[in-house]
């Protein structure tokens, strides 16, 4: 190799982004370090100032939220004559028995106390989910096969 061609090579490797290569051809061993490394600990420190801030982002983001959630206030108070039906357990919600059958219940639904609404699974054992009121499904509020947490709302009830 003549010097251009290593000239050329130093020039590809510093836009390559790569921070070594290691170059053997014959009787010539090449290897060519980019100032790479030390440019890693400013990315580091980059990525922890905004993580630093976003805990004050965190803690205003309630504040910015608490508004919100006022908003909502009017059709919360709609449904304030539904019960909701919460999640015992964290795990995975399921709207169907099999992938191949018909969902449990459907929005406009009549159910009866101890009537299966769902399945919950929970380190591989599937829950049934059992109304414990009689009513008339009104909403869903989680897609099939989403994650659920303890106490999350999974279905809105009116039970007259």
């Amino acid at each position: 190799m003549d010097l251009k061609e290593i000239q050329n090579l130093i020039k590809f490797v510093s836009n390559s982004g790569v921070a070594e290569v290691k170059l053997e051809t014959g009787d010539v061993k090449i290897t060519i370090k980019t100032t790479l490394e030390s440019s890693a600990p400013e990315v580091t420190y980059v990525q922890q100032a905004p993580m630093a801030q976003a805990m004050p982002q965190v803690v205003s983001v309630p504040q910015v939220a608490a508004p919100a959630e006022t908003a909502p206030a009017a059709p919360a108070a709609d449904n304030s004559k539904y019960i909701t039906v919460k999640s015992p357990m964290i795990g995975t919600f399921y709207r169907k028995p099999a992938p191949d059958k018909a969902p449990f219940v459907e929005v406009g639904s009549s159910i009866g106390k101890g009537d299966v609404l769902c399945v919950v699974e929970a380190m591989k054992l599937f829950n049934e989910i059992e109304a414990e009121i009689s009513g008339k499904i009104v909403k869903i509020l989680v897609d099939d096969m989403s994650p659920v947490e303890f106490d999350q709302p999974l279905f809105l009830v009116d039970p007259s």
